[in-house]
């Protein structure tokens, strides 16, 4: 029944790559599905109820736009641990590899020690992050007003949204080169394709999907873009110069960045015109990045997971 053709439609189906697999999630279903070490495929439903559920006051304009993020990165979470495990990742010899160092810190602190690198890790990262991608950019505005005097002051927001997109494209490049990213890439591509083989209104085979496009409006690349993009105009009403001052308040700006991007993205996918194809373009772009073309063993793996999502009534079906 899932196979057959129908009315080309948007649906509101989404998907993310995972490791070796397929996350989808519809209206009243999340799967994932993941090639295993015998090659064969498999599925299992994510338990997970949205913040929209949850709480309906985050279905609201802008609001949604924060949800919907926290959303992903909370399922990206679970989904990634479900992958991991199903597609051989964490059947390693760990004994083996355990330095006597290692071996004193298990037995003596035992999972308290795992939490606290965990912990410690994830700090060091936002860090890092909030570094690159608020404190440097302004730090180096400052140093270039220096040379350029206080009438260059008007370019401060578009210098550090150029710059921010500079280190994102860079990071982007940079972990493609590992192999396990490479392949999810790959089945990025896969997941985009299916769903427009299944917009399309055409039965959800390996053959249809190949020939479709792999670069959709609706990616989360795109999102990361806009969000850049947004910040740049956000950025043009914060006054402060001073790098840390200047970064706290553009991270307290992030909810109505989202919120913005969330609403042009959402847009973009539901209309096509001369103004959503300019605002979907450097996400799209970027998506040259991030969304490769795949085999057709990863095909398999999101019409699987696909089918599993799609619901019976059509209620996934998006009215522009």
């Amino acid at each position: 029944m899932m196979t057959q053709q129908h009315e080309p439609c948007i649906t509101s189906i989404g998907g993310q790559a995972l490791i070796e697999g397929i996350l989808m999630r519809g209206p009243k279903r999340i799967e994932v599905s993941v090639r295993t070490p015998d090659n064969s495929i498999d599925s299992e439903e994510l338990s997970y109820v949205s913040l929209w559920d949850r709480y309906p006051i985050l279905r609201l304009p802008l609001l949604r736009g924060v949800a919907a993020f926290l959303d992903s990165m909370i399922m990206s979470s679970k989904a990634l641990n479900v992958s991991s495990e199903k597609s051989g990742m964490t059947d390693i010899d760990v004994e083996d590899s355990e330095s006597k160092l290692d071996r004193w810190l298990d037995k003596h602190c035992g999972d308290k020690l795992g939490s606290l690198i965990t912990a410690i890790g994830a700090v060091i990262g936002i860090v890092v992050a909030v570094a690159l991608f608020f404190f440097v950019p302004a730090a180096l505005f400052n140093l270039y007003l220096k040379f350029a005097g206080p009438s260059a002051a008007m370019w401060r927001s578009p210098f550090e949204g150029v710059l921010r997109l500079i280190i994102f494209i860079v990071y982007i490049g940079l972990i493609s080169f590992q192999p396990d990213v490479k392949r999810m890439f790959r089945y990025h591509g896969a997941e985009h394709k299916t769903i427009f083989c299944y917009e399309a209104g055409l039965p959800l085979t390996v053959e249809n999907v190949r020939k479709q496009g792999r670069f959709h409006p609706r990616c989360g690349t795109s999102f990361m873009v806009l969000m850049i993009l947004v910040g740049v105009l956000v950025g043009l009403f914060i006054p402060f110069s001073n790098p840390f001052i200047r970064t706290f308040v553009k991270l307290l700006c992030i909810p109505i960045v989202m919120g913005i991007g969330y609403e042009l993205i959402r847009y973009c996918g539901r209309h096509e015109n001369h103004l959503t194809r300019l605002i979907a373009a450097p996400g799209l772009w970027m998506q040259r990045l991030t969304v490769k073309e795949p085999d057709d063993s990863m095909i398999e793996v999101a019409i699987t997971s696909m089918k599993k999502v799609i619901p019976e009534n059509g209620e996934d079906r998006i009215v522009p």
